[in-house]
């Protein structure tokens, strides 16, 4: 929306009085308009009385004439009408006769005036002279936040400049607006600093110049603070202030609040920041906000504030009341300054999706003690379904309760509510219903309190039913981003509360609303819509009944700005001059109107005078123009014009005086017209044109410096000039501005600064996108795209190459449509490598870039050959696989195939097609290609094509099959073959393998199918059949054979055999080799897991250290180590084991044996280590028990002892010869005693005892008797201890039967009594029995167990507990010795 600004007497035309009315105007409108009627009243007073007094003498009528009394009253009344008429007539020639003659004066005045001041200027143009202060500068000392103003006259011909200085810097307004003011007239120049401050403290000047020469005249300005302000006071006396009312500040409005958009439950802010002169604290602006121009009051839900430059609304709850045009109107000076815009705001998200958007406007009506009429508006609903109804809901003061009013939804857009308490206060709420669900509650409605009203607002309107449908609607051009529409009002308008307007995009099908609170008039505006797109509207009626048909849509309209002349250009440079002429360059303007700018003109002046002359009748095109025919040293201004369609633009502002003076100096003039493209948020391109002075040698390069918006530290971009006129700078802040300058360099130096560029934000427009580079799909042309985000009918793409235009090149084509453009290479090859840019015109700095690299460049060749010479693109070549029956299928894949596509299989160079044995198909959908070929024999080697044609498309893919390739292939379609006829009896599933369960046992297993209950299976070893103690069950389908104690002895081929009268199938296991280590390792895995901390055990021959573990077998890896070396079995360390565990002995210990051992068992992946610490006292323990058992063997091993030959049991028939012999040891040589009965035998001729060689004992008695019968011992011993062994000696008479023997004894005797005189031979004497060993490692018999059980996990006692048993005898253990009588 425009912003103006407009005096308050301009409005209604009240006065011609010059009197300051804005000041009484600010805070007491109504005394005011009193005012101006009381003075016009006296002015008619005024004028009635001048008419009295020029009136003639009053008449008086004749006796003869004398009227009766009926006639004299008609006269009266006639006269008087009469008179009054005449009086008004006077009245108003009056006016006009002083009204004339005040404007002949001012003619006359003015053309004296005219005269005079010709004259004078003629004869001021005759006499030069230097600048002279008429009135000079004078110091001023002022309070801080107080202005202050500078003002001088000056005298000279021609008429002098004037520049002012602070401190001897130029003083300029723009570094800080607002701060500074400069005027010029009549010869008085003045500067105002306004709310000055401690640092404004300095020397100020004014220099006049013209081309006779310079006037200067200082002033000193010092500003103080109050005291208590942190600065002493140093002034005498505080100056009086006079009262300033806020309508006496002069406020200029800076930034603008523009058309915002906001939504349900959101906050928002309309800000417009301004410059107030004076600027005082304490006396802010007078500021009203007005929304529809209704004057707005702040409350909870409307915010206000104004000071520090700046005055803004803030809403804090949005709801679509809140919708509607915001004016912000501030009292100034001058009148009032203005400002609208107007707020959307959308529905908040629904509840439930398809749920109408809430009501609005809820109001209260008829209010009575007990009854209320409550009135909405409805929401507009575009995409949702019709509204059926609506729920009131009401809320007491002071409670946060609803309650719902209605039971069932109302049609209408009001409802009755009764049952009120009197006196009480209420809040109203509304929610919509449709189909889909309940609106979000519309904002609660002004508290309402149920009381008897003598006067209460009533709601108007008694007609029923929806409007008719509005009339014709018509679209036109607006701006950029908005359309202004409008239509006729519906023939019924039946109390119409307003419109609802849609808007749609051409071609698409959705409606979106474009308002969302019923708007009353019957124009609108719509704004946020895409520039150049093309949108159709229609409008819906709205009363309390609801929505009334929609009208016919409009004519699509594109979003275009609306025809106008162009805007002024602005910043005019010099860029050179030779004495008698000048070149100047501009920018051109903010706004083109709506149409491309095609011509400026250009006016000039003498800087001392006010006539303007025109420079060129003939349009200037381009934004540089050599002036001619000037004065040299004669100061000029020059102002342009731009034109467009629409006509001739507005006229710039003057130029500063550009003085006519040649340039003379060696370095290169300013560059100029410096312009951006690609703005982004942290980069952005600076171009600018090559300086048209060049000084003494060609340019040779730039400098680009850049400084932030308001600072003056400039910092220069490049360390090095660039030859090229452009620079992509980086690292910009996202929404910071700058500005930036350039200097051109050449071999004398740099040379003049640029004029600063317009400032630019480090901000991307909203949608901004990238050039793309690509291949078109179907021409295989290299291109590049870019789609605007923003585009009008005026605007063109602009491509460059490297930042030079392109235009008209036979390497590159420049199409556009719509939104996009694109440049299609011709030929691309490395003379197109580079950076593409383009810039659209007309719109607010839409452009991109794009570099094109060789890489890049190569890929998109590649794919543009792809795409002019066609290939069928394949996923996978042309390859084989072998089906379960042993067919062959030979196939390949396409990554894409149309329904039309044709294709043939060449075997050998020869085609073939469907058939007996092979069978050819195809799948759009997956693109396989395959051919299955059913029986695959010799025959069938060779080479293997398919060709294939897809539209444009061809290729081919071949497979070469023979040789060791065919071999392979022949080989596994023979397998599956068999495989499928084997699986048609009974067969395994899964064939042989093995496991290893938790205890160690190895376990082959396998997996049958198709079995019954007659199946046979069978294990076989070597061909040998194995039977398991529990026979296989088929029908479980899976049959097992457990290995336990696995070792090498298991070693061999296994075979399972399953057969029944449908066939046979055989499945065989190799343990050897690698499946043997396997296996090992696997046993290995689980006995490590379980192994236990290693134990120490005596022994007689020396400390034993025991690890126990589920089971053990020397193939296992197995290593001991003792302080981390290796241990290899020897006489010293003997290595070996049992099933359940491992050892290892240390023979005849020593002190060298002490220290750390550990075992480790390794399964291949992991090594579980066990470990004892065989040192200190542990070791000392040891030894001392090693001693005992060494001792408590060595005796065991020399005590006297029978080593064989005597029986248990002895039966012989009398008569017969007796002989006992034994063989004995013992070291010594042990004594030999024989006892009967217990008592002792005595050598004679009947009983004979002999001991022979210390090694044979004999008790022979010579014919036995019944008397001999009896118990028999020996009793054999020496100093290490002995043995003593019963014989039972039974004798029978002859033809008795022979007794039987008791268990364990012979039957007979015969050997005996086959030779009763000879002596018996001594049976074979066996070797001395030795103190058990421990010898190499040997592999258990199956049924062996260890006779030692194993200890409780960390055991570590140097003798073995009561329960395990010594290889060697117990200390207990002593030869009886039979008692002596």
């Amino acid at each position: 929306m425009a912003s103006k600004v407009k005096p308050w007497y301009k409005k209604k035309a009240v006065s011609q009085v010059k009197t300051d009315y804005a000041y009484h105007h600010s805070k007491h409108v109504v005394k005011q308009q009193t005012e101006r009627k009381s003075s016009f009243q006296s002015a008619q007073q005024v004028q009635t009385q001048a008419t009295e007094a020029m009136a003639e003498p009053a008449y008086t009528v004749p006796a003869s004439r004398q009227r009766t009394a009926a006639e004299t009253e008609e006269y009266q009344r006639v006269s008087s009408n009469v008179g009054k008429g005449l009086a008004v007539i006077q009245e108003e020639l009056h006016r006009m006769r002083i009204a004339t003659k005040a404007q002949v004066e001012s003619i006359a005045i003015q053309k004296e005036v005219k005269d005079m001041m010709k004259k004078r200027v003629d004869l001021l143009e005759e006499i030069p002279k230097m600048p002279d202060f008429l009135v000079a500068l004078r110091p001023h000392t002022v309070w801080e936040k107080t202005p202050v103003k500078l003002f001088c006259t000056v005298e000279g011909n021609p008429r002098p400049i004037v520049k002012w200085y602070k401190g001897g810097v130029p003083v300029d307004p723009l570094s800080a607006p607002g701060k500074y003011k400069i005027e010029s007239k009549y010869g008085v120049h003045s500067l105002i600093i306004s709310r000055c401050v401690v640092s404004d403290t300095a020397e100020y000047s004014a220099v006049a110049t013209n081309q006779h020469g310079t006037a200067t005249s200082k002033a000193m300005v010092t500003v103080k603070r109050p005291s208590g302000a942190g600065e002493s006071c140093q002034l005498g006396l505080v100056p009086h202030l006079t009262e300033i009312h806020p309508s006496k500040l002069e406020v200029t409005l800076l930034e603008r609040f523009p058309v915002s958009f906001g939504v349900e439950g959101s906050s928002i802010s309309l800000t417009c920041s301004m410059v107030v002169v004076p600027d005082l604290p304490n006396v802010p602006p007078l500021a009203q906000w007005y929304r529809d121009d209704t004057l707005l009051k702040p409350s909870n839900l409307v915010e206000m504030s104004v000071g520090g430059g700046a005055a803004s609304l803030t809403l804090p709850q949005l709801a679509k009341d809140d919708e509607g045009l915001y004016t912000l109107r501030i009292f100034t000076k001058d009148g009032t300054a203005e400002h609208s815009a107007y707020l959307f705001v959308s529905d908040a998200p629904a509840a439930v999706k398809g749920a109408p958007g809430a009501p609005m406007s809820v109001k209260a009506y008829d209010v009575n003690s007990d009854y209320v009429l409550v009135a909405w508006k409805p929401p507009n609903t575009v995409n949702e379904a019709p509204i059926t109804g609506y729920f009131v809901d009401r809320c007491e003061a002071g409670t946060d309760s609803w309650v719902q009013c209605n039971p069932a939804p109302v049609k209408v857009c009001k409802f009755p509510v009764s049952g009120l308490g009197v006196g009480h206060s209420y809040y109203f709420r509304v929610r919509a219903v449709n189909s889909a669900g309940i609106s979000r509650p519309s904002r609660k409605s002004s508290k309402v309190t149920a009381i008897d009203a003598a006067e209460s607002q009533r709601l108007q309107g008694t007609d029923e039913g929806v409007p008719s449908a509005p009339g014709k609607i018509v679209a036109t051009r607006n701006t950029k981003s908005s359309v202004f529409v409008q239509w006729e009002a519906p023939q019924h308008l039946k109390n119409l509360l307003g419109y609802y307007i849609d808007g749609r995009v051409v071609g698409a099908k959705e409606w979106f609303p474009c308002n969302h609170k019923p708007f009353r008039h019957n124009r609108f505006v719509v704004h946020g819509l895409i520039p150049g797109e093309s949108y159709v509207f229609r409008v819906q009626a709205v009363n309390i009944f609801g929505l009334s048909e929609e009208s016919q849509e409009s004519s699509p309209i594109a979003v275009e700005p609306a025809l106008a002349t162009p805007s002024a250009p602005y910043g005019i440079t010099m860029l050179s001059c030779d004495g008698s002429s000048m070149t100047l360059a501009w920018k051109k303007p903010k706004h083109s109107g709506g149409s491309k700018v095609n011509a400026y003109y250009i006016d000039k002046r003498d800087a001392d005078t006010l006539v303007w002359k025109e420079v060129n009748l003939a349009a200037v095109t381009e934004r540089i123009c050599t002036v001619d025919n000037l004065t040299e040293g004669t100061f000029y201004e020059f102002r342009i014009q731009a034109a467009n369609l629409a006509g001739v633009g507005l006229p710039s502002a003057p130029s500063m005086p550009l003085k006519c003076e040649a340039w003379t100096m060696e370095e290169p003039g300013p560059a100029y017209d410096l312009g951006f493209r690609e703005v982004r948020g942290q980069s952005l391109v600076i171009l600018w044109k090559a300086p048209v002075y060049t000084g003494a040698s060609a340019v040779t390069g730039y400098f680009v410096d850049m400084a932030k918006k308001g600072s003056s530290e400039f910092v220069t971009l490049n360390g090095d000039p660039v030859s090229h006129r452009y620079l992509q700078v980086t690292g910009l802040e996202e929404g910071s501005s700058y500005v930036f300058r350039v200097r051109a360099v050449n071999s004398e130096g740099v040379g003049k600064t640029s004029e600063l560029s317009e400032p630019v934000c480090a901000k991307a427009l909203p949608g901004t996108t990238e050039i793309v580079a690509g291949v078109d799909e179907e021409t295989g042309d290299v291109f590049l795209s870019f789609e605007a985000c923003e585009i009008c009918e005026t605007s063109k793409f602009e491509w460059s190459k490297n930042y030079k235009p392109i235009g008209d090149c036979p390497r590159a084509t420049i199409t556009a449509k719509g939104r996009t453009s694109r440049l299609t290479f011709t030929n691309p090859d490395k003379d197109d490598l580079g950076r593409y840019s383009v810039v659209v015109t007309d719109t607010d700095g839409v452009s991109s870039s794009y570099t094109l690299t060789e890489d890049a460049l190569n890929t998109m060749l590649e794919l543009s050959y792809a795409i002019r010479h066609p290939v069928v693109p394949l996923k996978h070549n042309l390859n084989y696989e072998i089906l379960e029956k042993g067919h062959v299928r030979f196939w390949l894949q396409a990554v894409k195939l149309s329904p039309s596509v044709s294709y043939r299989f060449i075997v050998n160079d020869k085609a073939v097609t469907s058939g007996e044995g092979q069978k050819i198909s195809h799948d759009v959908a997956s693109g396989v290609i395959q051919m299955t070929v059913d029986h695959f024999t010799r025959a069938n080697e060779g080479t293997y094509t398919v060709q294939i044609n897809d539209g444009k498309a061809k290729t081919q893919s071949s497979l070469v099959l023979v040789g060791d390739a065919f071999k392979a292939a022949l080989k596994e379609a023979e397998f599956q073959r068999k495989e499928h006829i084997r699986k048609q009896g009974p067969h395994f599933s899964e064939y042989l393998d093995f496991t290893v369960t938790e205890d160690c046992t190895v376990m082959l297993t396998c997996k049958v199918a198709n079995v019954k209950k007659d199946t046979a299976f069978h294990w076989y070893k070597e061909d040998d059949e194995i039977v398991p103690e529990t026979a296989p069950n088929v029908m479980s389908g899976s049959c097992a054979l457990p290995l336990p104690l696995f070792s090498r002895k298991d070693q061999g081929v296994y075979k399972a055999v399953l057969s029944d009268d449908k066939g046979k199938d055989t499945s065989v296991f190799d343990i050897s080799g690698k499946v043997f280590d396997d296996i090992i390792n696997a046993i290995a895995r689980n006995a490590g897991a379980s192994a236990s901390e290693l134990v120490m055990q005596c022994t007689p021959e020396g400390i034993r250290l025991q690890c126990y573990m589920n089971y053990y077998t020397e193939e296992m890896k197995t290593v001991w180590k003792h302080k981390e070396s290796k241990i290899a079995s020897s006489e010293k360390m003997r290595i070996g084991g049992t099933a359940e565990m491992a050892w290892m002995q240390i023979c005849d210990p020593s002190d060298k044996e002490k220290g750390h051992y550990a075992i480790e068992i390794s399964d291949g992946v992991t090594t579980h280590t066990r470990t004892f610490d065989l040192s200190g006292q542990a070791y000392t323990d040891a030894y001392e028990e090693y001693l005992r058992l060494k001792a408590a063997a060595f005796a065991e091993k020399n005590r006297g002892r029978v080593v064989g030959g005597l029986p248990d049991v002895v039966t012989i028939m009398e008569e017969k010869s007796l002989s006992l012999t034994c063989t004995v040891w013992g070291e010594p040589t042990p004594e030999v005693t024989w006892f009967k009965n217990e008592q002792e035998v005595a050598s004679n001729e009947h009983t004979r005892v002999t001991f022979d060689g210390g090694k044979f004992a004999s008790l022979v008695i010579n014919k036995v008797t019944t008397d001999d019968s009896g118990k028999y011992s020996i009793n054999v011993r020496n100093k290490y201890g002995g043995e003593f062994v019963e014989i039972t000696v039974s004798v029978y008479r002859h033809g008795e039967p022979i007794p039987e023997p008791k268990l364990g004894q012979p039957r007979t005797a015969a050997a005996a009594a086959a030779a009763p005189q000879a002596q018996p031979v001594p049976p074979k004497s066996p070797a001395p029995a030795k103190t058990p060993t421990p010898s190499k490692p040997q592999t258990p018999a199956q049924s062996a167990k260890s006779p030692t059980p194993a200890p409780s996990p960390g055991t570590k006692s140097p003798t073995p507990p009561r329960s395990v048993k010594s290889p060697t005898p117990p200390r207990f253990m002593k030869s009886p010795t039979p008692p002596r009588k």
